[in-house]
This record gives C-alpha cells, structure tokens and sequence, in this order.
C-alpha cells in the first residue's frame, strides 16, 4: 500500500508518497512538487498526495503501472472510493460506509490534475482521459458564431456528477450561546471573566466571514483601530510558524465599533496576564496566541483551536455537533445576501477571486429568498388585476 508521509524543513513542512519499500513514488513527487512551487498550500498538497497515495494503491492491487492505465483503471477506482475499499487492510465484498459523490470528485480532481501534469511534460499516457471538443455545447448559438476563432476545449472523459452543497450556518442563538460561555464582562468590576481570546475569536469570525487561517494569521500591526473612522483589519499574507496560509491574498475588511472595542479590551487582557513584560514587538505579534500553556504569547495552533471547540460542544447544547469554525464564514455570507448587499460586495468582503466562487457556493440563498417573496401570491399579482378606470 502506498501512503502519505510527512516531511518537516526549515521553512515549514509538506507531504509526498512513498511507496511499501519506504521510497518516494518519483512521478507523484515530481506532480507535488510542481504544486509547491505554485504556491499551493500544505493542506492542499496533502490532500493531494492523500488522493494519489489512494491512487497508487489501486494502480498495485490491479498490477498496472501508473504510465499503462486504461480507462476502466478510473472506472474500478471510482467504484472503489465509493465502497470504501480503496486504502484498507482487505477489500471488502461490501460497501462498508457509503462515501458521498462531493468527497469521490475531490479524490479523482488530482489523479485528473496528475495526468494533466505529466502529459504538459511530454510523458504519453492517459491520453484517453481528454477529447477535444470544437465550438459551444448547446443547441443554439450567438450571431456570428460561425466566423469566430475559437480554440478547441479540452472535455473529460472521467466525471462525477455531485450536487450541489447546501452551507451550513447558525443561529443567532447559537452564536451568542457560545459568545457567553468564553467570557462574559463584569459592569460592576468593570472587567472581562473567562478566555476573552476565544470570545474575539469568533466574534471576529462571525462579523468578518474570515478563515480561521487569516485571522491566526493577524498581526496587531494588521489591526487599524478606528479614529473617528471605521476601523479595519488588513489581511497580509506572511510566512506563519504553524504552516498556516492566507487563502486569497491581501485584503482590508471593515469592522464595527463594538468588535473594536472587544479587540482594545482584549490587549489589556493580554497585559493582564503578562504580555506587556514578556512581548517586546507588540506590532509584530500574533493577535491569538498562548494564554495558559508554554510557550506563553506564542502563535496560536490550528488544532487547539480545533480541540478547544470540541470541548465547548459538549458545554453549550446550542451548538451543533458538526460544527466547524467555517460555519462562522457561512453565517456571515449568508446573513449580508439575506440583507440585500449586492453578490460582488459579499464576493470582495470573503475575499474570493471570482465572484462565480460567491454565486456557485451561495446562490442558492438569493434564490429561496426570491422564491419565499412569492409565498403570498395574492399580494404578487395585486398589481396585475385591472383597474375599475381602465
């Protein structure tokens, strides 16, 4: 069986493949490397080099070389990731636990992308996977259509159909549920009771639709408090000693008063405790970083954050189970669409670099909110009844 391995450098860490005997599968590594040097983040790398390592354990059981595939090899392959089958001890007769088609696609994207890869370097194989395809698809066509140059496209021969993802979101409930048991704030002592970190972390969340990377990833240089303007937070993308990566670039996203406020309260908190003694470059320190384990005002890691949500699962029964920081970004999107702000000012506030990414992920929301206006059908055709005048 093939599988993923870790690999920790100076400047960070990656994954590649290796294979029973321990070495690094060469093609695999030559594809995942040309996805470093494209700047790809060490989440999608792994991702990657976990499909392929799916991949190349398919490719041994069926005794085929990864250059001599042939069609059916994707076909058994696809069957295989739906059963479960592709990556255990044993290959089951039955399907174990039924895999959904969103996380089969993800899994074939990079095989798809690896022979892509290796066909651009000249290397003949899979050529079957891709047809070129002359002019539009569809029945009709736009004038002129005839006298325009086009350039062939390329169309795969090896798709998964997948549905559309609904997002999940929460309640207002559960949002302030959660708000409360992090830190609540004293008006007779005039201070803040509990980890007031977590309680700016996921109001910054819900009011910003951020990552849960860029906001690890803020600098109190990046934090612009208002002064008699609206106060902002800058979006940098910087080298980050956990490996964790601003997705989409540098941007500003505005803030409310209050959340700038709870940001001011929140480094007088962190004085508290210590860090006016201890941080002697406050602009170039991390917002959340370490309160109670050593190494204390160190950035913060992605998997105590993770861990920490885990533990307020089981004590705010609001919340849901499956919750993810993420579902803060759904929140926040859902909720500027369900208002009435434009797609492309909701597309440039969560930073995505189309706004068919806005459409494609939250077109669904403006859709039922046009349909719910329709529900009273009296009211819509009103206006269509002729008048006794005319």
């Amino acid at each position: 069986m093939a599988s993923t391995q870790r690999v920790t450098f100076q400047d960070g860490l990656t994954w590649t493949v290796v294979g029973d005997d321990g070495r690094v599968i060469e093609p695999v590594e030559a594809y995942l490397d040309f996805a470093r040097q494209s700047d790809y983040s060490p989440n999608t790398v792994r991702s990657y080099a976990r499909s392929l390592a799916l991949w190349s354990t398919h490719l041994a059981r069926r005794g085929r070389s990864w250059d001599a595939v042939r069609l059916t090899d994707f076909g058994s392959f696809l069957q295989a990731l739906r059963a479960g089958e592709v990556g255990s001890a044993t290959v089951a007769l039955r399907p174990v636990q039924a895999i959904s088609d969103a996380t089969v696609a993800a899994r074939l994207r990079p095989v798809m992308s690896f022979y892509r890869f290796h066909a651009a370097m000249g290397v003949p194989a899979a050529s079957f996977l891709y047809d070129q395809v002359n002019g539009r698809p569809g029945r009709y066509l736009p004038f002129l259509e005839h006298v325009a140059r086009r350039q062939p496209r390329r169309r795969s021969q090896v798709r998964v159909r997948v549905r559309p993802r609904e997002v999940t979101v929460l309640e207002p409930v559960s949002v302030e549920a959660l708000l409360a048991a992090e830190a609540q704030f004293d008006s007779d002592s005039g201070e803040w009771s509990g980890d007031l970190r977590y309680r700016l972390l996921w109001t910054l969340l819900a009011e910003t639709g951020m990552r849960i990377g860029e906001a690890l990833s803020l600098q109190h240089r990046d934090w612009a408090t208002g002064r008699g303007d609206t106060a902002s937070v800058h979006i940098v993308p910087r080298h980050h000693p956990h490996g964790v990566r601003v997705k989409s670039g540098a941007r500003r996203v505005f803030v409310g008063s209050r959340l700038d406020r709870l940001y001011g309260d929140y480094v007088w908190w962190l004085c508290d405790r210590g860090g006016d003694a201890v941080i002697e470059n406050w602009d170039g320190a991390y917002i959340f970083c370490n309160t109670i384990r050593e190494p204390l005002f160190a950035p913060l890691r992605p998997e105590s954050i993770y861990a920490h949500l885990d533990r307020m699962k089981r004590l705010v029964p609001e919340l849901p189970s499956a919750m993810t920081p993420h579902w803060f970004r759904h929140t926040h999107a859902t909720a500027l669409l369900l208002a009435g702000t434009p797609l492309h000012v909701v597309s440039r506030r969560l930073g995505h670099r189309d706004v068919q990414t806005t459409t494609n992920t939250y077109g669904h929301v403006t859709d039922d909110a046009e349909l719910a206006a329709l529900a009273n059908w009296r009211q819509v055709v009103q206006g269509w009844e002729p008048r006794a005048n005319d």
